[in-house]
């Protein structure tokens, strides 16, 4: 019974161990890596060919941001590949966590039962197992002694701590966000959803969750619980927090913490110090932070003691935390922190540049984590004031800054120290951020006058001259200057009468204390005449009291006649500026050479007045030269590189060449967001330069989403009358008309003409430019008497302000031209049509847009006039160079191809017309849609050359179609509408419903009187139709009246017979055509057989060049 007992005991005891080893094996055994795993390939590769090497000890190490997916890398890696015996999942968190997972190795086989028999047994076995340890972050934990001492086996190191890499030097890994595409597949995978074509709406919400895979995973989780994929982003905008922090209830790995309690355990565990510094930075922007902020704050503490405020004294009490023994800012102790963050990658430093990297949902979850944010934000507010530095070689800096502030203060919720309003201001000023300077600057200006001085207390006393010292209050040097600044904030937000009395102010006393001929009383007439708009006395003053002062060759004098030169070309007087701007420009290069940022200033401004006249061969070579220099010596992201490439664009574009101009638009803009944000001004004159040149390839909707974002913001940053909103509204105007709405262009153009005679005058270049766009509309709109009094005051101006070969002079003429063909005044139009061609071909080349234009145009008269031959060869060219140039679909192309078509028809060759006719109204319709007007236009000349061939059912069924749009787009009254009515009566004519045709030809000639007047030739041509056809029924009812009486109580039940007039023959007319609109011109057209046809209408005048010129100098002071 004993022996018995025994060896139950012993089956029991087996029984036990077996049971320990699989429960120790299920603990430390590698869970399989998520289903619905995605990217990662080049990771894994690395890992695969660095595992594939000779057999011996390998290391590789993985590491990242919490959330990253580090684990689920390791793993799906591990499946990957059959080499490797045995895995075990190590848990690296923490000593005792090692030493449990090292004993359960152990156990798990048969070895024994504790953490050094686990390694013993991991030693004896000379085999490829591999070591996963997991959440090795503790960066005071020495993982290296749980390393098995041998030559074989594998590790592979999951961390938060970038340190760790240093157990693979060539084998390391940083596992960071995923890519776009493989973030949105994970996102649909959770969310076990189709995407259902939208990829686009996957791929917002996946850049919205920075592409984080925990972020991904916890998304899909809540879309798959509430069914709400579609809806999802705007849920999380407005709940980000909460989802952060929600865990899924269902999981498809063993991952127990959320994105924001990953972060939270690592935040516990930093030092004070080290937390606090995260939380301000995370009130910064996250990316590029300075590291040189911190070190400029705490020398500032180091330099100014006094009364402080309670933020004041707490950020003097942070920042002495890197104050070395000796008294100095020490950058090794800020360095310490700084790494001690960094061990768990909730921040990233970058050496090259000095700057702090945050990711964007670590930034997102720190913010949550400040218990006083008001207080916290305040400190930070004065920190980056401390080290805002206001001085003229301080620009680059104060750049890089912008984002950082627009994210510090948002509003005036936060409360900045008195002492840095005037360093916040000039922030907000370069920023783009004027209401808010304006804000500033004003309580800045009533606290120098209050307390004089009081502001700069970091100056020293030495910096003013004697009597500047003396002064007090409204004389004090510092009021002046604030009452300076605020005057320029007024000028950028277009408060010109708000920012002379101040300016006048700030002349008459520093004329007063400081003298006529001291360099700050010339800075203030200097800026007086700026705001003034006007040439003469004060900038004339300026030049010649410097000239007596300085001297012809002076620098100051050189930045007289530069913002003299300026001036000029802001009037328009742009004959006046370029000996200016060639004089400033030969002395700086004899003076500083070729590569000093002055001289390159003065080349990029003697460039913007050559594109003003128009000289744009002469202005490319200068403008590439400034770009290649400025690459060079600044870099490629430098605010004055991106005004070279933008200035250089806009040349391009002048030039025809939209496909060179596209993408180094595309990237000013790209570095302009990055660099100064989404809203300042220079991003979107940016973002409008780019709509522009969209506009000439073609692409109007891409045009008009840009030009609303544009017109929007400018309304918001600068106000409904600054010079950038109304240059915004009227380009929107122009699109508008591109695309077809011209009722919705004319009060947008109104309202820009207004303002733009209001302050600027009714002879300035930008208000011509949109007094000769209205013009067009107005012709669009049927407006001919209109337009030709508007274009013929824009000529007459254009003649006496830039000469008679300027590009703008030949667009006014060519318009003109335009519109007289709509007058039916062709004998006038001709010689002005071959005028504006000799001159564009000898000013801009064969092959420029507007020379294009301009043979299309004069093509269009010649067939007006019967001359078919000579306009089939004009447009031939223009057709072969249009495609050749701008591509088969684009606008001008199709429209070269209607023209040649309806030539074409008035030649007789109906089937070529047709095929033509097919193909441009099928791409219309793709590209601007059913109802555009053009597409309209299109329609009308396939049913004319539909009627020409006897098709009668298919001209009539189109021309229904076009009469019925026209009235509803263009109404009652707009020519093409009474054309289409005409065209429809000759269909009707041709099948012999005479009395239709008569009633639809009595509306067309009263309306024809009452538009276009009595003596047109449409009217003329309207009312013979009408008479032909009244005869036509007149003789029809004779003859029916005959027949009746021959043949009364002969055969009563004979029906009626029916008499066919032949369509009467009005001069060498042909059927009405309505018009199509070449790109930047509009030209006349006839067409078919019955009245002058197929108008192509006039010159529409190219869309200003919106970029500023280079750089406007400004005085110093």
């Amino acid at each position: 019974m004993f022996v018995h007992m025994a060896k139950n005991q012993g089956i029991k005891a087996k029984l036990n161990s077996s049971e320990q080893c699989h429960t120790a094996l299920a603990l430390v055994r590698c869970p399989p890596a998520s289903q619905i795993f995605q990217g990662r390939k080049e990771i894994l590769d690395k890992m695969q060919q660095y595992f594939s090497q000779e057999p011996k000890r390998r290391i590789f190490v993985l590491y990242g941001l919490g959330g990253s997916g580090k684990t689920q890398v390791a793993l799906k890696f591990l499946e990957s590949i059959d080499d490797f015996t045995k895995r075990f999942f190590v848990n690296a968190s923490s000593p005792e966590a090692l030493k449990t997972s090292f004993m359960n190795i152990g156990i798990s086989q048969s070895f024994g039962k504790t953490s050094e028999v686990g390694l013993e047994w991991l030693i004896s076995e000379n085999k490829e197992w591999t070591l996963l340890f997991d959440n090795a972050d503790d960066p005071k934990l020495k993982l290296s002694s749980f390393f098995p001492q041998c030559t074989h086996g594998n590790i592979i190191i999951t961390s938060r701590n970038p340190q760790l890499a240093a157990y693979g030097p060539a084998s390391h890994s940083h596992v960071g966000d995923l890519d776009e595409e493989n973030a949105a597949l994970l996102l649909l995978e959770r969310a076990v959803a189709s995407s259902s074509g939208d990829d686009f709406m996957l791929n917002q919400d996946a850049q919205e969750l920075s592409c984080l895979p925990l972020a991904i995973v916890q998304a899909g989780a809540y879309i798959a619980k509430f069914k709400c994929l579609i809806n999802y982003l705007s849920i999380y905008r407005q709940n980000k927090e909460e989802l952060l922090r929600q865990h899924p209830d269902q999981a498809h790995d063993n991952y127990d913490w959320t994105v924001y309690t990953t972060w939270q355990i690592s935040f516990q565990k930093l030092s004070p110090v080290a937390a606090y510094l995260l939380q301000l930075c995370a009130l910064l922007h996250h990316s590029n932070i300075p590291q040189s902020i911190f070190a400029n704050a705490t020398q500032w503490i180091l330099n100014n003691e006094g009364n402080e405020t309670e933020s004041m004294r707490e950020v003097r009490k942070f920042l002495q935390n890197f104050v070395s023994r000796s008294g100095n800012w020490s950058k090794q102790y800020f360095r310490n922190i700084v790494a001690e963050i960094e061990e768990y990658s909730l921040i990233q430093s970058r050496e090259a540049s000095d700057t702090l990297d945050m990711h964007p949902l670590v930034h997102l979850w720190c913010s949550s984590t400040l218990a006083d944010e008001v207080t916290t934000r305040a400190c930070m507010a004065n920190v980056v004031g401390m080290t805002i530095d206001v001085g003229p070689n301080a620009y680059l800096e104060r750049i890089r800054m912008i984002a950082h502030v627009n994210m510090l203060v948002p509003d005036f919720t936060v409360v900045v120290d008195s002492q840095f309003w005037s360093q916040y201001a000039w922030m907000y000023y370069e920023g783009g951020r004027f209401e808010h300077a304006k804000g500033l600057y004003e309580l800045d200006l009533q606290r120098q006058r209050e307390a004089p001085g009081s502001v700069q207390r970091g100056r020293a006393p030495g910096n003013l001259c004697p009597q500047s010292q003396k002064l007090l209050g409204e004389d004090h040097p510092d009021t002046l200057s604030a009452m300076a600044n605020l005057a320029l904030t007024y000028q950028q937000l277009g408060w010109y009468r708000e920012a002379e009395p101040l300016q006048i102010s700030v002349l008459e006393r520093r004329q007063k204390f400081l003298g006529e001929d001291h360099p700050d009383t010339l800075s203030a007439m200097a800026n007086l005449a700026g705001t003034y708009g006007q040439l003469g006395r004060y900038r004339e003053a300026v030049l010649k009291r410097r000239q007596k002062l300085l001297g012809e060759d002076h620098p100051h004098m050189l930045l007289a006649m530069a913002n003299l030169a300026a001036t000029c070309r802001l009037l328009g007087r742009y004959q006046e500026a370029e000996p200016l701007e060639l004089s400033v420009l030969t002395e700086r290069q004899k003076l500083l050479g070729e590569d000093h940022p002055d001289t390159l200033r003065a080349m990029a401004n003697l460039a913007v007045t050559y594109g003003q006249l128009g000289r744009y061969r002469e202005a490319e070579p200068l403008e590439i030269s400034v770009l290649e220099r400025r690459q060079k010596l600044l870099g490629e992201d430098h605010p004055h590189t991106l005004l070279a490439m933008a200035n250089l664009a806009a040349t391009y574009r002048q030039l025809g060449r939209y496909q060179e101009a596209e993408p180094l638009e595309l990237s000013v803009l790209t570095e302009r967001q990055k660099l100064l944000g989404e809203d300042h001004p220079d991003t979107l004159r940016a973002m409008a330069n780019l709509a522009a040149t969209y506009g000439q390839l073609g692409r109007y909707r891409e045009a008009e989403l840009l030009e609303l974002s544009v017109l929007k913001e400018s309304q918001k940053l600068l106000g409904e009358h600054h010079p950038d909103t109304l240059r915004a509204m009227a380009n929107l105007a122009f699109t508008y008309r591109l695309l077809g709405r011209y009722q919705e262009a004319e009060p947008l153009q109104l309202s820009v003409l207004k303002q733009r005679q209001k302050f600027l005058g009714e002879a300035h270049p930008d208000t011509l430019i949109v007094m000769a766009n209205l013009a067009v509309t107005y012709g669009q709109l049927g407006h001919y008497r209109q337009a030709e009094l508007l274009e013929l005051s824009v000529l007459e101006r254009r003649q006496k302000l830039l000469g008679e070969d300027h590009p703008d002079m030949l667009r006014a003429m060519a318009n003109l031209a335009a519109t007289y063909g709509h007058l039916g005044r062709y004998r006038e139009a001709e010689p002005l049509g071959i005028s504006v061609l000799k001159e564009s071909q000898k000013l801009l080349g064969e092959d420029h847009p507007d020379t294009l234009r301009a043979m299309a145009h004069l093509a269009a008269i010649h067939r007006l006039l019967g001359r078919y031959q000579e306009a089939e060869l004009l447009e031939l060219s223009v057709l072969e160079r249009h495609q050749k140039l701008l591509g088969e679909d684009h606008p001008a192309t199709l429209i070269a191809m209607a023209s040649l078509a309806v030539t074409y028809g008035q030649l007789g060759h109906y089937r070529e017309a047709e095929l033509l006719k097919l193909s441009v109204l099928e791409r219309h319709q793709k590209l601007l849609g059913e109802d555009h007007p053009d597409t309209l236009r299109v329609m009308a000349n396939l049913a004319a050359t539909y009627r020409q061939l006897g098709r009668y059912q298919e001209a009539e069924r189109l021309k229904l179609s076009v009469l019925k749009e026209s009235q509803k787009l263009l109404g009652e009254d707009h020519p093409d509408t009474l054309i289409a009515m005409a065209n429809l009566a000759m269909t009707l004519y041709s099948t012999g419903r005479h009395q239709e045709v008569e009633n639809l030809q009595l509306k067309v000639v009263a309306k024809h009187r009452d538009v276009l007047g009595p003596d047109h030739p449409l009217t003329l041509q309207a009312t013979k139709d009408l008479k032909a056809t009244q005869d036509a029924l007149a003789k029809a009812k004779g003859l029916q009246t005959r027949a009746h009486v021959e043949l009364d109580g002969r055969d009563e039940e004979r029906q009626e017979k029916t008499v066919f007039m032949s369509r009467p023959t009005v001069g060498s007319g042909g059927e009405l055509n309505p018009t199509l609109r070449s790109d930047s011109v509009q030209h006349p057209n006839p067409h078919n057989k019955y009245v002058p046809a197929d108008r192509q209408e006039l010159m529409i005048n190219i869309s200003p060049t919106l970029q500023k010129p280079d750089f406007l100098e400004r005085l110093p002071g």
